[in-house]
C-alpha cells in the first residue's frame, strides 16, 4: 500500500504543476475547460468500451450537476484561476486542510458538533495557512484577490463534500466522476469563452502535455488510486497520507519550477501538519468523527 500512496500523493500534488505549465500557454478557465472536457470524455468512452450503463438515473441528475458545479467549476476553476498568480507550494498547502473546511461546513450546515480538540486541530492549520499566504504576499508578491480564489475553491469543495456525504448518491465512483466533470466543463466553458474567448491559445507541448497530465495521471489515474486506497486501508489510513501533499507539494514546485523554499515555508507546513492531525481525531474516542470524502480529488 506504501508505493500506491506515495503514487497518489505525487500525483496529487503534480496537479498545481502541470497547471502552472499550462497556463503558459492558455488562460487558466480555458486551460480548466479543456481539462475537465478531455477527462470528462475519456472516461465516458471507457464507459462505453467496456459497455457499462453511461447515463445515470434521472433521480440523480440535479445532485450530480451541483457536485460538478461545486467540485469542479467553482474548485478547480477558481484554484486554475489563482494558480496563474499563487506558488504551487501555497496552493498544496491550502488543498490539504479541505477536511477541516469540511468540519466547518458541517458544523454551519447540519448543525454537527465540533470537539474542543477539533476547533483547536483547525485553529493551529488556520494559522498555518495564515503564514504561509503571509510569506506568499511578501515573498512571492501574490495579491490578496489569488488567496481569496483559494479560499472560495476550498468552501466549495467542502460544500461538495457535505453534498456527496448527505445525498447517499448509490452511483459508482467512476460514474459520479464522470458526470461532475461533464456537468462542470458544461458550467464553465460560457464563463471562459466570455471571459477569455478572446486571449490567445498556443497549441504547444506545454499546453498538450499539461492537458493530458492533468486529465490522465490526475483526474482518472488519482481518482482510481484513491478508491484503491479507501478500499484496502478504509478512510483514515488513506487520508494520513495526504499530510504529506504540501511537503511534496514544495518539493515538486522548488524542483521543476524553481520556487524557493524559506524557513516561513516549513514552519507554516509544520502547523497544518499538525492542525490537521489534531482535527481528524475525535477529543472522545481517538476516531476520525467524519469520514468525508469526495469522488473528485483534483
Amino acid at each position: 500500500m506504501t508505493a500506491e500512496a506515495l503514487a497518489y500523493v505525487i500525483l496529487w500534488a503534480s496537479a498545481a504543476i502541470a497547471t502552472k505549465f499550462g497556463l503558459r500557454s492558455a488562460p487558466p478557465l480555458i486551460l480548466a475547460s479543456l481539462r475537465f472536457t478531455i477527462a470528462g470524455l475519456a472516461l465516458m468512452g471507457g464507459r462505453c468500451f467496456l459497455r457499462q450503463p453511461l447515463i445515470p438515473p434521472r433521480a440523480w441528475w440535479t445532485t450530480l450537476v451541483f457536485l460538478g458545479g461545486m467540485n469542479t467549476t467553482v474548485y478547480l476553476g477558481a484554484s486554475f484561476l489563482a494558480l496563474s498568480v499563487v506558488p504551487a507550494g501555497l496552493f498544496n498547502l491550502f488543498v490539504s486542510v479541505n477536511p477541516l473546511m469540511v468540519l466547518i461546513m458541517e458544523q454551519v450546515i447540519l448543525a454537527l458538533p465540533v470537539s474542543r480538540v477539533q476547533a483547536l486541530g483547525l485553529s493551529v492549520a488556520t494559522g498555518g495557512l495564515v503564514v504561509g499566504a503571509w510569506q506568499a504576499i511578501v515573498h512571492f508578491r501574490t495579491p490578496l484577490w489569488g488567496i481569496g480564489l483559494l479560499l472560495l475553491g476550498q468552501a466549495a469543495m467542502a460544500a461538495g463534500s457535505v453534498l456527496f456525504n448527505t445525498s447517499k448518491i448509490n452511483l459508482s465512483p467512476a460514474v459520479i466522476n464522470t458526470w461532475q466533470l461533464a456537468a462542470g466543463a458544461a458550467l464553465l466553458w460560457p464563463i471562459a469563452l466570455v471571459t477569455e474567448g478572446a486571449e490567445p491559445v498556443q497549441w504547444n507541448g506545454f499546453l498538450w502535455g499539461s492537458l493530458l497530465w492533468l486529465a490522465g495521471a490526475v483526474s482518472i489515474g488519482a481518482m482510481l488510486l484513491w478508491f484503491h486506497l479507501l478500499k484496502r486501508g478504509g478512510t483514515r489510513r488513506a487520508s494520513f497520507w495526504l499530510l504529506l501533499t504540501p511537503i511534496m507539494g514544495y518539493g515538486l514546485g522548488f524542483v521543476l519550477l524553481g520556487e524557493s523554499i524559506t524557513l516561513a515555508d516549513l514552519f507554516a507546513t509544520a502547523l497544518v501538519i499538525v492542525g490537521i492531525v489534531m482535527g481528524q481525531w475525535s477529543s472522545n474516542a481517538g476516531q476520525p468523527p467524519h469520514a468525508t470524502t469526495t469522488p473528485l480529488r483534483q
